[in-house]
């Protein structure tokens, strides 16, 4: 059942969040602090960045809502943990929600967010082990879903990474959104 409901999450993944998102538009700051702020695009920067780094790696693959799957990944962040792109939009939203001013919002989008995704990655791990079989299996039992940890050992690159112009081309559309999301929370502070 929670597989089922991963792969209808996993396709609808990108409007999910949106009550989210008008959430942190419409409520108005619990706090008048400027660290607060500071501290949110501080996050913010650190989830794009490990979010980056996940896109250089796995290049447009991460953009389908089919089924599709690419090479097997185990390099980059995917070399300590197995959702770099997960844990940086978790990371992403708790940022926003900071920078909203709104601290009481942080732990329940992160715990909403956390259970949406466990949902999809069971889904996504299923799937990935069918399809590729042992050396995907091996890659659950070496690298931890959710907690990073450095590799074992020595990082085997697991094919060419993208070029930084085709990993800013195919996370434009969340760094669009993330920089309208920041203007409309600063012109609403």
């Amino acid at each position: 059942m929670l597989t089922r409901v991963g792969g209808w999450l996993f396709r609808h993944r990108t409007v999910i969040p949106l009550p989210i998102a008008l959430a942190l538009i419409i409520l108005p700051p619990a706090s008048s602090s400027i660290s607060l702020m500071w501290l949110g695009v501080a996050i913010v920067v650190l989830g794009e960045l490990l979010r980056l780094s996940g896109v250089r790696q796995i290049g447009t693959i991460s953009r389908t809502r089919a089924d599709r799957l690419g090479p097997l990944v185990s390099s980059g962040p995917f070399g300590w943990v197995r959702n770099p792109l997960y844990i940086g939009n978790v990371a992403l939203w708790v940022g926003l929600a900071l920078f909203a001013r709104l601290p009481m919002l942080a732990a329940p989008i992160a715990l909403l967010l956390a259970l949406e995704y466990h949902a999809i990655v069971r889904w996504e791990e299923q799937l990935l082990a069918e399809r590729l079989g042992q050396p995907y299996r091996d890659y659950m039992r070496t690298v931890p879903r959710w907690f990073p940890r450095p590799p074992r050992s020595v990082e085997t690159p697991s094919g060419a990474a993208f070029s930084w112009g085709e990993t800013f081309f195919s996370e434009r559309g969340t760094l669009i959104a993330l920089v309208v999301g920041l203007l409309i929370l600063l012109a609403k502070a």
